[in-house]
């Protein structure tokens, strides 16, 4: 069989996970906003969560939870992400892995929590215990699109993948749902982000494989060069597939680290494509870099830069603007070697406009939904990626009254 097959569908496409989503009433709007992911058989844990010093209430129980490397179910809110909200949104996150717990006959231990939505506001604990029983009952094989949709916030879409992956011969499956569309650079994770699968892999193996895909994966977008309190990547592994377990060494590991990698890939790019008013998905990719570092610093530098975005939203081919972004950043830069092209249309050679560069094929290029622009420093042989989107009117607008 091949190595990897896409499927339809997210995280219960994978063998014993079950999820749900309801309506709780931490939403104005009524929209559903509580969600559950739960495996039939006790996971193996591995998560991932924001390097921001300003931590909510969900990310503190969590890393506390994740600590043990067992966990069975996820619950999720939206709408109050319980940030800054002091020993009472502890004490809160707390309660609602307690109480999943008890639904489930689970340890609390084996419960991750997450949230996300304004910060500096309680969550609405009445409604949230008066729900839970609900989004309990309603745990079902097909419910990944339920629990997806409410776990979103200014999102205009869900955002679901899911792989059948080759391991030494014996087919597992991945699946995830994410979230996240706004504050978005994460340095360790994304907003949120949850992914299953029914492959035996050893604990150590899971920490390992999970932190490098998302470390190729979300932590190689952005939308807007700012970093959520909220981010979580939570991986379950409930060893359905009954392969031979997964270890440190190993083409297997390898396999399956590929299909983790390639399904929080399409998961992030699904974020940056969605982004806060974004219209254009596009991947900036650093070349001849004297180091890979060197190349990441630079593309991030071209990806976050606020000029550069917003001349991605009018489609002006401003590439003063790029020159711009690599001197600032941290990368080693020569002018008089930089080439740039937007896909295949050369428009920098040598540091300066190519002689008959074609205008308007640029900005023909430039009005697609997606498109690649390289940079070639010509000092060495680093590359890396990173997923940018452009930065328009209506980003301005839906943030200037996020609150009100």
């Amino acid at each position: 069989m091949a190595e990897l097959e896409w499927l339809d569908g997210g995280i219960t496409a994978v063998p014993g996970i079950l999820a749900s989503g309801v309506a709780a009433g931490i939403k104005p709007s009524g929209k559903k906003d509580l969600a559950l992911v739960y495996s039939s058989a006790p996971a193996r844990a591995a998560a991932v969560f924001t390097s921001n010093q300003v931590k909510g209430a969900p990310v503190i129980v969590s890393m506390e939870h994740a600590r043990g490397g067992v966990a069975q179910a996820i619950v999720a809110s939206s709408g109050c992400a319980n940030v800054c909200t002091g020993e009472q949104g502890v004490r809160d996150a707390r309660e609602m892995t307690r109480l999943v717990g008890e639904l489930l006959r689970i340890s609390p231990q084996h419960v991750l929590i997450a949230a996300t939505g304004v910060i500096g506001v309680p969550l609405p604990m009445e409604k949230i215990r008066a729900a839970l029983p609900k989004l309990v009952k309603a745990l079902s094989p097909q419910g990944g699109r339920s629990a997806n949709e409410s776990i979103l916030t200014t999102d205009t879409r869900t955002k679901e993948a899911a792989a059948r992956v080759d391991v030494n011969g014996r087919s597992v499956t991945i699946g995830g749902m994410a979230k996240g569309v706004g504050m978005i650079e994460p340095h360790l994770a994304t907003m949120l982000c949850f992914i299953a699968t029914d492959a035996v892999v050893s604990r150590e193996a899971l920490n390992t494989v999970t932190r490098r895909a998302v470390d190729r994966s979300f932590n190689r977008a952005t939308v807007d060069g700012d970093q959520s309190t909220s981010d979580t990547v939570a991986v379950l592994a409930n060893g359905l597939a009954e392969n031979t377990a997964l270890t440190e060494a190993g083409r297997g590991l390898r396999q399956f680290a590929r299909g983790l990698e390639a399904v929080m890939g399409r998961l992030a790019r699904m974020l940056v494509q969605d982004g806060e008013g974004a219209t254009k998905l596009v991947t900036i990719t650093v070349c001849g870099a004297a180091t890979r570092k060197d190349a990441l610093a630079a593309a991030r530098s071209i990806a976050n830069s606020s000029l550069v975005k917003t001349a991605i939203n009018g489609q002006d081919p401003n590439w003063g603007r790029l020159m711009m972004a690599l001197g600032k950043s941290s990368a080693r830069v020569d002018a008089s070697r930089v080439s740039i092209s937007f896909e295949e249309e050369r428009l920098v050679e040598g540091g300066v406009m190519r002689p008959g560069v074609r205008i308007e094929r640029l900005r023909e290029i430039m009005g697609r939904n997606e498109y690649t622009i390289t940079v070639d420093l010509g000092l060495g042989r680093g590359e890396e990626t990173v997923w940018t989107c452009d930065l328009s009117e209506e980003y301005v607008r839906i943030n200037a009254k996020y609150t009100t």
